[in-house]
């Protein structure tokens, strides 16, 4: 559940879903959608899509390919070697300002849409990539990366084609036409959607895990793990559910994607490695300069929201949150069941939401369970209850996450 700060945006959002089935550009829609379809992509272009997205030739320099920050070995995960919570990019001592999310399972991501729920006074966003919902479609968010200075640092398309002219100019003419590198933005919008193609494959969505059989009927869960998913669904305990949507009741995995690909403004300490918040100016605002560029109404009541994540593989994740604050999944679960009833155990200089401008703290979520306690109460997970979280956060582990190739770099 996610309690706005409705003094400013109840007015003008419920206007516009009366008049018009948009928020500006994006669209308004009356019910959520239903998990995508299997996509029938040609397994050409899946296979062209894996080979570029293992291949570290296509970066500048190179040595990083998608799979060194997107690592098999920790479930598409990982920051690149990296131990301060982001990543590392092509150039040396070029780091990133968040953390790297897992690529498993963005079959079922959507587009950016607006919905109002039946929590909600007014509707809200969904859907879209990156933590701050900057591409709308996977084809998009795959080709971010190979353009970012701090990623893949290409400069421009025409470097880029070059270097899939040079090692793919068969596959892509067989896949794109023959006429596919006359101009240097198709052949960049080609690598996407053969990044997207493989990116949504069945290899990429294995639904394998402990949790997986458990619905499916074919394995159990222990009594600790069952006392985890209790306290997950809990709404007067853990509350996880009410972002980190599934259903237990389906034996359809698809409708378990622990995510509601939502936003919400948790306020995670500030990562105090990173060097740009070594500059007390700086701020990551997340989701609002998506907003202001897509000229939603009030962008600043975004400032501080990022995307709520799917839970698949969590466990295996070498860090945790936007910001890569935690390097632990207890502790990112105990921020969740303290962060109101002792502050000060996360937010160390004693600024309570210290990685939010202070214009923008009344948009941090104070409402919603667990959230909603005051500073020294009895919080609503004991220790043994964050202990039990954990237990089943780690039945979403995928038995065959690693079996892709672990070796990314190609020279």
């Amino acid at each position: 559940m996610r309690l706005l700060a409705l003094k400013r945006i109840l007015g003008p959002l419920v206007l516009l879903a009366v008049l018009s089935s948009a928020v500006a550009a994006t669209p308004l829609y009356q019910e959520m959608p239903a998990p995508a379809a299997k996509p029938d992509d040609a397994p050409a272009l899946v296979a062209l899509g894996r080979k570029l997205f293992f291949d570290a030739r296509l970066s500048e320099p190179r040595g990083t390919s998608c799979a060194s920050c997107h690592a098999p070995a920790q479930a598409f995960s990982g920051n690149h070697g990296s131990r301060i919570g982001v990543a590392l990019g092509s150039r040396p001592a070029s780091l990133g300002t968040r953390n790297t999310p897992s690529v498993l399972y963005l079959r079922y991501t959507p587009p950016r849409f607006f919905y109002q729920d039946d929590d909600a006074l007014a509707p809200i966003p969904f859907g879209g990539f990156f933590w701050d919902g900057r591409a709308d479609t996977l084809t998009e968010q795959a080709q971010g990366p190979l353009f970012n200075p701090l990623e893949m640092n290409n400069r421009n398309p025409r470097q880029l084609a070059r270097k899939l002219a040079q090692a793919y100019a068969s596959d892509m003419r067989t896949q794109f036409g023959a006429a596919i590198f006359e101009r240097p933005e198709q052949a960049s919008q080609a690598a996407g959607r053969a990044l997207q193609a493989f990116l949504r494959s069945d290899e990429m969505t294995p639904f394998s895990s402990k949790y997986d059989d458990y619905i499916r009927g074919t394995g159990k869960l222990d009594e600790i793990e069952l006392r985890g998913l209790r306290l997950f669904k809990d709404p007067d305990k853990g509350n996880c559910a009410s972002c980190h949507k599934f259903n237990d009741k389906s034996a359809n995995p698809a409708r378990s994607m622990f995510t509601d690909f939502g936003y919400d403004a948790a306020a995670v300490p500030r990562n105090r490695r990173i060097a740009e918040n070594r500059n007390p100016k700086f701020y990551d605002v997340g989701l609002c300069k998506t907003a202001a560029d897509l000229k939603w109404p009030d962008s600043s009541q975004w400032c501080a929201y990022f995307k709520t994540p799917s839970l698949r593989n969590v466990a295996v994740r070498e860090s945790y949150m936007h910001n890569g604050v935690f390097t632990s999944l207890r502790d990112a679960v105990a921020f969740y069941a303290t962060r109101a009833t002792s502050p000060g155990d996360w937010y160390k200089t004693g600024v309570k939401f210290d990685d939010v401008p202070a214009a923008y703290r009344e948009n941090v979520n104070i409402n919603s369970v667990p959230y909603n306690r005051r500073k020294g109460s009895t919080p609503a997970l004991s220790d043994s209850d964050v202990d039990d979280l954990v237990a089943f956060l780690k039945t979403l582990t995928d038995a065959q996450f690693v079996k892709l190739p672990t070796q990314s770099v190609r020279k």
